[in-house]
């Protein structure tokens, strides 16, 4: 049980922390285009 005083916090904290930076890169505009790198190498550019 007084493990669970010492987890839970940290657990909380951490998915809190991941959950700030996954909106900071949404905001950023990391996800914007997801498909032109993956299109990018069918494309000969030779």
């Amino acid at each position: 049980m007084n493990a669970l005083f010492f987890l839970v916090p940290i657990a909380v904290l951490l998915g809190a922390g991941f959950a700030l930076a996954f909106l900071w890169a949404v905001r950023d505009g990391q996800y914007d285009d997801v498909d032109d790198a993956a299109e990018r190498v069918l494309h000969d550019d030779a």
